[in-house]
């Protein structure tokens, strides 16, 4: 029989690591608060199941409920690990069954009294699994199911349930088992077994399980059907679990404490060779370093649980701990966790590996003391024979005497950053540009507002972007005040990164070092500033140069009349005269027609309704006919002077009349 089945716990008591569940659930039993319906959730083999049948059996114990079946009874012979089953106690898999028409069965079934037992008790596993019509079907006997009926849902996905059906059960989390509980199971279980075991085989062991008991007795029972006379040993084991051999993450970090690049190269190649898979082993070493930082930390972590390794290689760590500081270490830990995911895809994971282990030992080291200035990296060793220098921790004193020294010199430097470019210092015969007049200045940053916006888009597009809704207000000493109505967008134009890159624009195009602010709103006033005077639009001679630039609004003069050029000869004269005469009768006939009155409301009779065929005469017809009486009386006047022009024109050549 497998380990996980022989060894699966027969009582509360015998449940290991999840006292958070079994306590409660056991005082429950013990005070007779039976509910009709359960929910165990967490990972898988953690123990769920096992602690269904635990409940079951407790439940229709002969003397129960109780947390502590007698194991003698009918009821608990049947339901003990390894029992014959009972059939009040029905175990579903809800991942096969979870249809409607299984639900219904089930319901139907569950109507029924138990045959020989205290409860009908279902337990219902991978209950996330039932359909969305089964849970409809299975609703409403949970809500309200009979006294002898009782049910247990057991999940790995209780977010996944009906949420009416959580709200009626008592959910019991599970958790997956710590180092310590686990250790302990697996000392037992061995004991019981009377095998022989390494102590540095059972970390391997506990790491492959992951925290599930269920895989780890899985896995142990693997390794111990394969143990030779001399027991389960940790070469024997290394290969089966595939786990980094410790040898060979002890010499990486041999490699990054001493800057060793030759060793380190060469452990990768002999990792390769032993067939290890690049990305397992960069977990491993991320494992190594993250006890080394916990032991840097904390020197009794071994102790205390805080970091799971054979008693025999304490020592090993504690001096490999030492090596660096606590800064250094992390910082390792940091790269090899973001470069792990670079050891996925179709380049060779070899050439990743070795990428991944340049940069660490390339890294520029951390200073052992507070954080601070950056050491010079040293330079790896890449000779196999010279020897390799040992970085020892500095004292305060030290420290703050070479963080002082490199601040001085300008050699703090990182790895990723180029160094900054310092602006050219003025020469002494250079004179001190002026910087010009801030009014003259504001002018032109309005006539060249749309350039400004494009040029600051040459280096920044995000800024150019911002600067669109934005409205120059003026100049507030050498800072010019810019105005927009979005308070979002104003942080954003002053934050350092968009500023920056906008003053140097500025300063650039209009030859003047200023700094750029932005407000909210884009009045001037209430800004703070005084934006520079308005171009005035008409100049007036007489205007006094001592009074305000904007006069008060005058009435305008009446237009002078427009008097007609005196015509050269008497015809002419006659012509202009008749001409004139006949538009002066033909707008007085045109004001002298005059609307019919309206007639009062008392005395208007409306007349009959016109005949079908007869259209109806509106006032807007009668508008529009007396307008085009004026227009042909004005047009006959125009022809009767034309023709009066004609015939003095006739008699003053000497012709005949026409």
């Amino acid at each position: 029989m497998a380990l996980y089945r022989k060894y699966r716990p027969a009582t509360f008591g015998e449940v290991i690591g999840q006292e958070q569940v079994t306590r409660p659930l056991s005082a429950a039993l013990d005070n007779g608060r039976i509910n009709h319906a359960y929910l165990f959730s967490g990972p898988r083999g953690c123990g769920k199941t096992s602690s269904a049948r635990i409940l079951a059996r407790s439940l229709n114990c002969v003397h129960g409920p109780t947390s502590t079946p007698c194991g003698e009874c009918a009821s608990c012979v049947s339901l003990a690990p390894g029992g014959a089953g009972n059939l009040d106690v029905m175990e579903l898999d809800a991942a096969s069954n979870g249809g409607v028409e299984e639900m219904r069965e089930l319901r139907e079934r569950a109507l029924f009294a138990p045959a020989e037992s205290r409860y009908r008790v279902f337990i219902i596993d991978e209950a996330h699994m039932i359909s969305k019509e089964g849970n409809n079907a299975l609703l409403k006997i949970v809500e309200e199911p009979p006294e002898h009926l009782i049910f247990i849902f057991a999940t790995t996905a209780p977010e996944k349930m009906l949420n009416t059906i959580r709200s009626r059960t008592h959910n019991y989390p599970f958790r997956l088992l710590t180092p310590q509980a686990m250790h302990g199971l697996l000392t037992g279980v061995v004991a019981e077994e009377g095998a022989h075991v390494e102590d540095s085989v059972y970390p391997l062991v506990i790491r492959a399980g992951g925290g599930s008991p269920r895989d780890t007795l899985s896995i142990l029972d693997q390794l111990l059907s394969g143990a030779g006379p001399e027991g389960l040993t940790y070469q024997a084991a290394l290969p089966l679990l595939g786990v980094t051999d410790l040898t060979l993450v002890d010499a990486i970090v041999d490699a990054l404490a001493t800057r060793d690049a030759s060793l380190m190269f060469r452990t990768v190649d002999e990792i390769i060779e032993a067939g290890h898979e690049p990305r397992k082993f960069a977990l491993d070493l991320l494992d190594r370093l993250r006890d080394l930082m916990v032991l840097r930390t904390v020197p009794d972590a071994i102790s205390q649980g805080l970091v799971n390794a054979p008693v025999e290689r304490a020592e090993i760590l504690r001096e490999q701990a030492e090596r660096f500081s606590g800064h250094e270490l992390a910082e390792l830990a940091s790269q090899v966790n973001e470069r792990m995911s670079s050891l996925r895809g179709a380049t060779s994971p070899r050439l990743l590996l070795e990428v991944m282990m340049a940069h660490l030992i390339t890294a520029p080291e951390v200073a052992a003391e507070a954080p601070g200035p950056q050491r010079p990296a040293a330079e790896p060793q890449l000779a196999p024979d010279a020897p390799a220098p040992v970085t020892q921790p500095r004292t305060g004193a030290a420290a703050a005497a070479a963080a002082a020294a490199a601040a001085a010199n300008r050699e703090v430097r990182s790895s990723s950053t180029p160094a900054p470019r310092t602006a050219p210092e003025p020469q002494q015969s250079e004179q001190p540009t002026q910087q010009p007049d801030t009014g003259d200045l504001f002018d032109r940053v309005r006539r060249e507002w749309t350039t400004l916006r494009q040029s600051v888009g040459a280096r920044n597009k995000t800024a150019e972007i911002m600067l669109t809704e934005a409205t120059p207000l003026g100049f507030d000493e050498d800072t010019l005040v810019v105005g927009h109505n979005t308070g979002a967008l104003a942080q954003r134009i002053n934050a350092l990164e968009h500023n920056r890159d906008i003053a140097a624009v500025f300063s650039e195009h209009l030859e003047a070092t200023i700094k750029v602010r932005c407000v909210v709103g884009t009045d001037p006033a209430k800004a703070g500033v005084v934006p520079a005077a308005q171009p005035r639009q008409v100049w007036n001679p007489r205007s006094n140069p001592t009074e305000k630039s904007e006069p008060e609004p005058e009435e305008p003069a009446p237009a002078p009349e427009r008097k007609r050029p005196e015509p050269a000869n008497g015809w002419q004269a006659a012509a202009a005269a008749a001409s004139e005469r006949a538009a002066q009768r033909a707008r007085r006939e045109a004001e002298e027609i005059t609307l019919p009155p309206e007639p009062a409301d008392d005395e208007y009779d409306p007349p009959p309704p016109p005949e079908e065929h007869t259209p109806e005469y509106t006032r807007e017809d009668e508008e529009r006919d007396m307008a085009h009486q004026a227009q042909e009386a004005g047009e006959r006047d125009r022809r009767d002077a034309t023709a009066v022009a004609m015939d003095l024109l006739a008699a003053e050549l000497g012709a005949k009349p026409l």
